[in-house]
């Protein structure tokens, strides 16, 4: 793993927290699906201010109401807050259950090649095809996680300079340019 400073929340304390904890990363990319990308990142810091730290551990054994406000009480850490809270709380006792807590046992376990990767992560609850292809790609692209074929697997996402998703998010500068290659598919899409 490389030093990394990640600018995905667009937020200096949200930003420390993604990356110097994996699963808050992981937690972030669960919660980026119909919501402002660098709001989604942010909801890991939330987390962390209301239950007086970031733990993956007491995120999985909080009881389940209880985490549910937590996660509802505004700002929310996502429009659906609620059903989203009970999503991390599934991520948190997958990872606990399947890699022993460890996220980067994701991507080392077993010294595992791109694809096995981009199968581990699809099989996160929470993770379908394009959200694992994403996450492969910022794995790859900002922290030197580089399993042999990461890229294929990736698809698109790994291209290199592309300007596709949070993969590549680097500052204000990028998100602006992801923002609108995004608007640009959909605009292409609805024709």
């Amino acid at each position: 793993m490389v030093s990394r400073k990640l600018c995905l929340a667009q937020d200096p304390e949200a930003d420390k927290l993604l990356s110097s904890d994996n699963f808050a990363l992981l937690t972030g990319m669960l919660l980026d699906q119909q919501f402002p990308m660098e709001h989604a990142f942010r909801g890991p810091q939330k987390l962390a201010d209301r239950m007086d730290g970031f733990d993956i551990r007491r995120i999985a054994e909080t009881d389940p109401e209880e985490f549910e406000e937590i996660g509802a009480t505004p700002p929310a850490i996502h429009r659906y807050g609620r059903s989203m809270a009970r999503r991390v709380q599934d991520l948190a006792r997958y990872v606990l259950e399947n890699y022993d807590g460890k996220i980067d046992n994701l991507w080392t376990d077993g010294d595992p090649d791109g694809k096995e990767v981009l199968k581990r992560l699809k099989a996160l609850p929470g993770f379908g095809d394009q959200k694992a292809r994403i996450f492969l790609s910022l794995l790859g692209k900002q922290l030197g996680v580089h399993p042999d074929g990461w890229r294929e697997a990736a698809g698109p996402y790994g291209e290199e300079g592309s300007r596709r998703s949070v993969a590549d998010v680097t500052d204000a500068e990028s998100l602006t340019q992801v923002r609108e290659f995004k608007k640009k598919a959909k605009a292409a899409a609805k024709k």
